[in-house]
């Protein structure tokens, strides 16, 4: 393959496990996500996303390759979207597209970002360069425009998100990468010793019965936290685990919780 450097250039592509329609989805290409092309497989490249290093399966048919853009001067990848969606328009005939809370915006330059032969009309005051100095003011905010999205595994959009991806998403808006599942998120970051010295950003990750990480959640404050679990919602939280106010019972088992800032 000659160019092997691809970009999402719609608002959502599904991520597989197998090169197969009828695979489970593992994760999901948000729009201006890049990923390298590794090899192709009947109707389906294998993909690795730049920013995470995550591997899964991309049909044909939504494959866009691009310039390199880590060598871009121009490429703006700092910026990303703030809404929970925000409507562009895509080229001369002015196409809409609604993309979601996250995305990247390659050389976004005044209202506008191009790549491959096409160019994106974007309204500004939904763009902003995240700021990690801003990380504990925002955190609240920002997670909260997920509130009651849908869990969809492998989701991370409003539209439907699990809950690594609703982690990882909102991380990325306050400028921290993490890597995109639970258990490797739990790998990352450095440990809060008690609940009681937790505090707003913080994660807190849950294992089942073999003690493997299933589950996590982002602190609000050292009693409360916000997960997605059967929706995006705000539950108590305990040295026991997380206690469901909907259900009136413990949910999941606390394991770890680990701090991603100074």
């Amino acid at each position: 393959m000659k160019n092997t450097l691809g970009i999402c250039n719609l608002s959502v592509i599904p991520v597989k496990k197998e090169a197969s329609h009828q695979s489970e989805m593992v994760s999901q290409l948000l729009f201006g996500d890049t990923y390298q092309v590794l090899e192709q497989d009947g109707n389906w490249f294998k993909v690795k996303v730049i920013d995470d290093g995550y591997e899964g399966y991309v049909n044909e048919n939504q494959i866009a390759y691009t310039d390199d853009l880590q060598n871009n001067s121009k490429s703006g990848l700092g910026f990303l979207t703030r809404a929970a969606y925000t409507l562009i328009l895509k080229g001369n005939s002015k196409e809409p597209i609604y993309i979601s809370a996250g995305c990247s915006l390659p050389f976004y330059e005044e209202g506008r970002c191009e790549f491959g032969n096409d160019f994106y009309q974007i309204p500004s005051n939904n763009v902003f360069i995240p700021n990690q100095e801003d990380f504990e003011a925002d955190i609240q905010e920002t997670a909260k425009i997920f509130l009651n999205s849908p869990y969809l595994w492998g989701g991370k959009t409003p539209s439907g998100i699990d809950c690594s991806g609703f982690s990882q998403i909102v991380f990325k808006m306050l400028g921290i990468a993490i890597l995109r599942d639970a258990s490797q998120q739990a790998e990352q970051g450095k440990s809060v010793d008690f609940l009681t010295e937790a505090r707003a950003g913080d994660l807190a990750f849950f294992d089942n019965n073999e003690g493997k990480i299933t589950h996590v959640g982002i602190m609000l404050n050292n009693s409360q936290i916000i997960h997605s679990s059967g929706k995006v919602k705000i539950d108590r939280i305990d040295n026991q685990g997380i206690f469901s106010l909907e259900q009136g019972k413990y949910t999941h088992k606390l394991r770890i919780i680990k701090r991603f800032t100074l």
